[in-house]
């Protein structure tokens, strides 16, 4: 799906893009992981304005996102209590707040990538358009010192390699995994303009697994040793690899299909090149994980202030 332009403003806005033509002959598409449907739902009236998308692991994260983003914007009671929209499941949880809509996707490529197939449907029947969607969480680093925050400019696999891999009817579909160049430049610049947190642009390396996929040695199985544990990070160091989770190749790869701007953005809670397992206070680790919030918070504000002047 192309750009449109609006008649009225004459500027060219980007809906959300489907590629399934299956679904115009669904009477009822039922999003059934958010307990919401086109037919039991009014999803341009629920979700029509919505410009900001940004997603998460935890439930409790992304509540706490929404909290924090409506104090920042002024916009409603930060005490005020904010209903799960998707309470009628308990897969994901959504929570809104003027344009910005908060969603939890779990852990791991499968649970973000069923839950951005029924978000991108959810958008595309609200007749959305120009929205940014970033994925804000956790990761562990690799050569950086914890706290610091990575805004990802590309997805690597665990071979190194810029590229989501999925089986589709028995064969092998390769998708990018690039995310919006841009929009990485402009987290950049949000980072220097609040200067709270050491903020770096690089290369992510998404796993299949916490454990092994990621050169632990503290998992269930180990096949093998400490130098072949570092020599695989220091080659993935070598590589532009500055940390690793566990859902950034699907999230762009999906992203990219659909037309959404995309970013992510995690803090690293320690440096594996020195250890597997956290080891820091409470505290410490609330504190790391309050960074990105803070930065996609800013860029937000700073955004929409902008469209208003």
């Amino acid at each position: 799906m192309n750009p449109k332009d609006d008649k009225r403003t004459g500027l060219t806005s980007s809906p959300v893009s489907v590629h399934n033509p299956h679904l115009d002959e669904l009477k009822d598409d039922v999003l059934y992981h958010f307990s919401l449907g086109t037919r039991t739902h009014n999803l341009p009236a629920m979700f029509g304005d919505v410009k900001f998308v940004c997603v998460g692991g935890s439930p409790w994260r992304m509540k706490s996102f929404t909290e924090y983003i409506a104090a920042e914007l002024s916009m409603e009671d930060p005490k005020a209590e904010y209903p799960n929209i998707c309470a009628g499941t308990d897969r994901y949880a959504m929570y809104k707040v003027g344009p910005v809509l908060s969603v939890s996707h779990g852990m791991g490529i499968p649970s973000i990538a069923i839950m951005l197939h029924e978000l991108i449907k959810l958008l595309h029947y609200a007749h959305c358009t120009d929205v940014t969607i970033v994925r804000i969480g956790t990761s562990g680093g690799i050569g950086l010192e914890p706290g610091t925050v990575v805004v990802t400019k590309q997805s690597m696999d665990a071979t190194f390699l810029p590229k989501f891999e999925q089986v589709i009817l028995g064969k092998t579909v390769v998708r990018n995994t690039d995310l919006d160049e841009g929009l990485a430049e402009e987290l950049f610049q949000c980072s220097r303009e609040l200067n709270q947190f050491k903020t770096v642009v690089g290369k992510t390396m998404c796993t299949q697994d916490f454990y092994e996929g990621q050169a632990r040695l503290d998992g269930a199985f180990c096949s093998y040793s400490e130098q072949d544990k570092q020599d695989y990070l220091n080659k993935a160091r070598e590589a532009g690899i500055c940390n690793i989770e566990m859902e950034s190749s699907v999230f762009a790869a999906m992203c990219k299909l659909s037309g959404l701007r995309a970013a992510v953005v995690c803090v690293t809670l320690l440096d594996r090149l020195k250890g597997d397992q956290l080891n820091v206070s409470h505290e410490v680790l609330h504190s790391y994980q309050q960074r990105p919030q803070i930065l996609v918070g800013y860029y937000i504000k700073k955004q929409l202030k902008a469209l208003r002047s």
